[in-house]
C-alpha cells in the first residue's frame, strides 16, 4: 500500500531548498540531494522557480495571502449566488409559507442549488419547507360544502360562511375556513364609498334609537327592472331593533293608498309600532298616510332631505338586498320577482347571520328577546349594536 506524502508548507519548502543548496555546495551530487530530500527533479526545479531566494517568513506570508485570496473569492462567489437567487425569487413579497415554498423550489430548479442553500438565502426555515400537511378526513366534504354555500350566497365572505357552517353542525373556526377560502381562490370584492355627514336631525337614527321590538320601523323603496325593461318598485319594512325584514312588497308602482293597505295588514299581524322612520318621499308624506298613522297614534320620524344615512338601518338592508339578490337575479316578470325576493327575505330572516346581532339571525334574536323578561337578561353578544364575535386569523 502506497503511503501518501503530506504536502509541504511554503516555509518548509524554503527550509528544504536551503538545506539542498548547502549539500550541493558541500560537493554532493544532485541525485543525492533529491534522495535526501525525498523529491523528484521536477519538484526541485519547481520549488526553486517559485520560492528561490525567499526567506521562511516571506513564504509563510505568501501562504497566508493565498489563503485570504481564496477565501475572498469564495465570499464573492457566495454573494453573486445570493444576488442571483434573490433575483430569481423577486416575484413579489414572500409573506405566506406557500409563497416561500414555491420560491425555494423555483430557486432550486433555476440556480441548481441545494434546498438548504435556497432556504438560508430566502429566510425560509428548513422545517417549514419540508413540512407536509396532513389534511383532515372531512376536508373534501367541507370544501365541497363551502363551494355550495358560495354558489348559493355569492356575496357572503368567509366569516359569514363560517357562521352558516357552524349552524349546520360543522366544528370549524374562522382560521380554517380562511385557509381553505384562500386555497380555493375565493374572494368577495369590497365596495367602499365615503359619505359626508350633513347633520343629525331629530328624525335620524342617532337621535331616536329603537329600544325594543316594534318600537321603530324603517320603510323605504328600492328599484329594479324586469328583463323587458319594465320597472319594479320594492317596499322594504324593517324592525330596527331586531333587524327583521317585516315585509318586501313588490309592485310596478306604489301610491299612498297602497302604502296604507300594506301597513294596515302589517299592524294587524305584527302589532302597531311606536314610530315609523322614513324619508320625505311623496308616498310617505301624502295626506292619506299621515291621517292613517295619526288616527292609530303611530309617530312619524322623517329624516332630513338628502341625508339617507339618517335612515341607516334600511339603507344597510338595501345594500344587502341589492348585492345578494337584485344584482344576481334576472326577473322575467312581476310574479317571478315577488317569488324570488320573498324567498330571499326568508333566507335573510332565518338563515343569514347578522353581525350586528352577534352572529344570530334576526328571527333567532327576536325569539330570544321574546323569551326573556328584559334586555338586561340577554347575553352581551345578543344585545343590539353589539360587536360581532370575531377570532384572529393568524396566530
Amino acid at each position: 500500500m502506497t503511503k501518501t506524502r503530506k504536502r509541504r508548507k511554503p516555509e518548509q519548502i524554503v527550509k528544504a531548498l536551503a538545506e539542498g543548496e548547502a549539500m550541493l555546495a558541500a560537493g554532493k551530487s544532485s541525485a543525492e540531494v533529491y534522495q535526501k530530500l525525498g523529491v523528484a527533479e521536477s519538484t526541485w526545479m519547481r520549488w526553486k522557480k517559485q520560492f528561490g531566494g525567499m526567506k521562511s517568513d516571506e513564504a509563510k506570508r505568501l501562504r497566508e495571502l493565498e489563503i485570504e485570496n481564496r477565501r475572498l473569492k469564495e465570499l464573492l462567489a457566495e454573494a453573486e449566488l445570493d444576488k442571483r437567487i434573490l433575483k430569481v425569487a423577486a416575484g413579489g413579497k414572500l409573506l405566506s409559507p406557500a409563497r416561500r415554498r414555491a420560491a425555494v423550489q423555483e430557486v432550486e430548479r433555476t440556480c441548481c442549488v441545494s434546498q438548504r442553500r435556497a432556504c438560508r438565502t430566502l429566510g425560509q426555515p428548513l422545517s417549514t419547507q419540508r413540512y407536509q400537511a396532513c389534511p383532515k378526513e372531512d376536508e373534501q366534504r367541507l370544501v365541497a360544502r363551502i363551494l355550495e354555500l358560495v354558489g348559493e350566497f355569492p356575496r357572503y365572505g368567509y366569516r359569514m360562511i363560517t357562521r352558516l357552517l357552524r349552524k349546520e353542525g360543522w366544528k370549524v373556526n374562522f382560521k380554517r375556513i380562511y385557509r381553505l377560502w384562500k386555497r380555493e381562490g375565493l374572494k368577495v370584492p369590497v365596495k367602499k364609498a365615503k359619505k359626508r355627514r350633513l347633520g343629525n336631525p331629530e328624525g335620524g337614527i342617532t337621535r331616536r334609537k329603537a329600544e325594543h321590538p316594534n318600537h321603530v320601523w324603517s320603510i323605504d323603496f328600492i328599484f329594479d327592472r324586469t328583463e323587458n325593461g319594465r320597472p319594479l318598485k320594492v317596499l322594504s319594512v324593517i324592525d330596527e331593533f331586531t333587524r327583521e325584514c317585516i315585509a318586501l312588497e313588490v309592485h310596478r308602482r306604489f301610491t299612498g293608498d297602497d302604502l296604507v293597505s300594506v301597513l294596515s295588514d302589517l299592524f294587524a299581524i305584527r302589532g302597531v309600532p311606536s314610530f315609523i322612520r322614513s324619508d320625505n318621499g311623496p308616498e310617505f308624506i301624502c295626506k292619506s298616510v299621515r291621517e292613517f298613522l295619526g288616527f292609530i297614534e303611530v309617530g312619524t320620524s322623517y329624516i332630513e332631505p338628502g341625508s339617507p344615512w339618517q335612515n341607516g338601518f334600511v339603507e344597510s338592508f338595501h345594500s344587502r338586498l341589492r348585492d345578494e339578490c337584485l344584482a344576481c337575479e334576472l326577473f322575467f316578470g312581476l310574479n317571478e320577482a315577488r317569488t324570488v325576493i320573498g324567498c330571499w327575505r326568508q333566507t335573510y330572516n332565518h338563515r343569514r347571520p347578522h353581525s350586528g346581532l352577534g352572529g344570530l339571525t334576526p328571527a333567532e334574536f327576536a325569539s330570544h328577546w321574546a323569551a326573556s323578561a328584559s334586555v338586561a337578561t340577554l347575553p352581551a353578544r345578543m344585545q343590539p349594536n353589539a360587536k360581532p364575535v370575531t377570532q384572529s386569523l393568524l396566530s
